[in-house]
């Protein structure tokens, strides 16, 4: 009988060697629903600014998963008890957070289910049959609160490595970020997340890093016409079929992609669209827009072309919303077909930092909590709390 070793070494190009810990872990990345996210790419159409921007959300997650046993390790150095069930169950979590994911992620992640993709994570979570405490933890129900904190809040191990990841993969260096002393300096005071005094000036950079990154990298306009052209490529394909004239035989496709086209938007009641969203990944939208590219109807297959070509369109930003008389004047279509498919206005948003949101509290020598814009002499809360938009006007 042959037995497998499943403590692998993975050799990872922005950490170096990662450990897997567990065999259960071992086990969990075997599943479908993880091997799924090495088909999806973490930063959806970035590539089209940022060629190298081609890594995964499988690499993320692991990339996650080996900060986060780094960051329970410094807690528990620190004194902090955190049993193997918890541990286990931290891990768990944020190895799976992002299985609930569409093909190019964030652009398309309403076109397919009417939940938010963190619902259909905890379902994949329990359909691999992962232990509730790793579900409670992941859904913030867990009775303490910092191993939630640590899978997603404000500095979070999912962000540690995913500002650290993109700027290494887009070449962004402001995006490089001290990850090793921030895990250093996490701590845990009444049961919540904490950063240690010493560590303020670099969770200073953090959050100076990861605006900076929204506005280069996430939100660059080019991206953001990227993103609105396979939009409407996929609104003309679901309206065609809706006509019945998508002609599936004639110009066939992915049956997993077919499936929402004709269904429309599903919700998680949808047994088999659960099925056929498990085996959706970019290839499928890639596949069909490349056979659109050479439909019968003008409209999809001039979308399509552009998209595969990169001719891309414009973006015009701006601070203030577009009056009519300003989209009238930028505007080359006239009439209301075109400007459906053709036309795009909407506004971006994005702010430091978020009050509403589990705050970063920086902990003091002689015990005292700050709120970190109470305790940084760099940053005020009118900076941070000031949400910057920016309102854009795209065209093909």
């Amino acid at each position: 009988m042959i037995t497998s070793n499943k403590r692998k070494i993975i050799n990872d190009p922005v950490y170096g060697f990662i450990n897997i810990p567990s065999e259960d872990i071992f086990d969990l990345i075997q599943t479908p629903v993880m091997q799924r996210l090495r088909r999806i790419r973490q930063l959806g159409l970035s590539n089209m600014v940022y060629p190298g921007a081609e890594h995964t959300r499988f690499a993320h997650s692991l990339g996650a998963m080996h900060l986060m046993y780094q960051a329970l390790d410094v807690l528990k150095q620190k004194g902090i008890d955190i049993s193997r069930e918890e541990e286990s169950a931290t891990l768990v979590a944020i190895l799976l957070h992002d299985t609930g994911h569409a093909p190019f992620s964030h652009c398309l992640e309403h076109f397919f289910f009417s939940c938010s993709h963190e619902e259909l994570t905890k379902h994949f979570m329990s359909e691999c049959g992962v232990a509730q405490t790793a579900i409670d933890v992941f859904s913030g129900c867990y009775g303490r609160a910092f191993l939630h904190q640590l899978v997603s809040s404000q500095v979070d191990t999912d962000r540690l490595d995913y500002l650290t990841r993109d700027s290494f993969f887009t070449g962004v260096s402001e995006g490089v970020i001290g990850t090793d002393r921030i895990l250093k300096m996490f701590n845990v005071k009444d049961d919540e997340l904490v950063i240690d005094q010493k560590g303020i000036y670099s969770i200073e950079k953090f959050i100076i890093s990861r605006r900076l990154m929204y506005w280069q990298v996430y939100m660059h306009k080019t991206v953001v016409a990227a993103d609105n052209l396979l939009s409407k490529v996929l609104l003309r394909a679901k309206d065609l079929q809706q006509e019945g004239r998508l002609d599936y035989e004639s110009y066939p496709l992915s049956s997993h992609l077919y499936y929402f086209l004709d269904k429309g938007q599903r919700d998680l009641s949808d047994r088999e669209a659960l099925e056929h969203f498990r085996l959706l990944d970019d290839s499928d939208i890639w596949s069909a827009v490349k056979v659109w590219s050479g439909h019968g109807d003008g409209i999809l297959r001039r979308l399509s072309s552009s998209l595969m070509n990169r001719t891309l369109g414009h973006v015009t930003i701006q601070d203030n919303p577009f009056t009519d008389e300003q989209i009238e004047s930028v505007c080359s279509y006239g009439d209301e077909v075109s400007r459906k498919y053709f036309t795009a206005t909407d506004e971006l948003h994005n702010k430091a930092y978020n009050f509403n949101d589990t705050r970063i509290n920086i902990l003091f020598e002689n015990g005292e909590i700050k709120e970190i814009c109470d305790a940084s002499d760099q940053l005020d809360s009118s900076f941070l709390s000031k949400e910057i938009k920016k309102y854009f006007f795209y065209q093909i």
